[in-house]
């Protein structure tokens, strides 16, 4: 596995080593021991899984009380991923970065504690699965709207349509607004 620490170094691409041929391919997906090496002591606690259409944003959620670490990948298709750093004692308060994230590509990105994530569905069709550190709390979700112009995320938005989103996200805060950690 590769490990590379993107413009927010606490935010990680993973590039598997992919070991193919006519009958398909092998993969290393995790790792616990270089996980910890490379992105810190974390345990993972609940394994999500979910499908979504194309022009689907789902974000930019997080926790505060109980922040989730994600380990993010796509299976089936692919997405645009963004973590947006909501650490006010950090040097990268307020910045983003993103990665497309595809079953071809196979890559697979660490957005810790501390930051909002969300993604966008550029394929058909994506089925994307993460990881968290901690467990899905109801009472302790935030969302922030995912067009705010204070973060000015570049989502490569297809034929320049406004993506769908879930009614909830829809009702986000403004990142001026938003509780934040610090």
């Amino acid at each position: 596995m590769d490990y590379e620490k993107l413009a927010i170094p606490e935010v990680v691409l993973m590039t598997p080593k992919v070991f193919g041929d006519e009958r398909g391919f092998f993969m290393e997906s995790f790792r616990q021991s270089d996980f910890e090496k490379y992105c810190g002591n974390y345990q993972f606690v609940q394994d999500n899984h979910s499908k979504s259409k194309q022009g689907i944003l789902r974000g930019l959620h997080y926790q505060l009380q109980k922040p989730q670490g994600k380990l993010v990948r796509v299976t089936r298709g692919e997405v645009f991923d963004v973590a947006v750093d909501l650490r006010q004692s950090s040097a990268t308060f307020g910045q983003w970065v993103g990665a497309t994230l595809s079953a071809e590509n196979k890559q697979m990105l660490w957005v810790p504690p501390g930051f909002a994530h969300a993604f966008y569905v550029t394929s058909d069709e994506a089925e994307f699965q993460y990881k968290c550190t901690d467990y899905y709390n109801p009472g302790d979700e935030y969302c922030i709207r995912w067009d705010d112009p204070t973060l000015a995320i570049h989502w490569p938005l297809m034929s320049g349509r406004p993506p769908r989103v879930s009614d909830k996200d829809a009702q986000g805060e403004s990142f001026m607004n938003a509780p934040m950690f610090d």
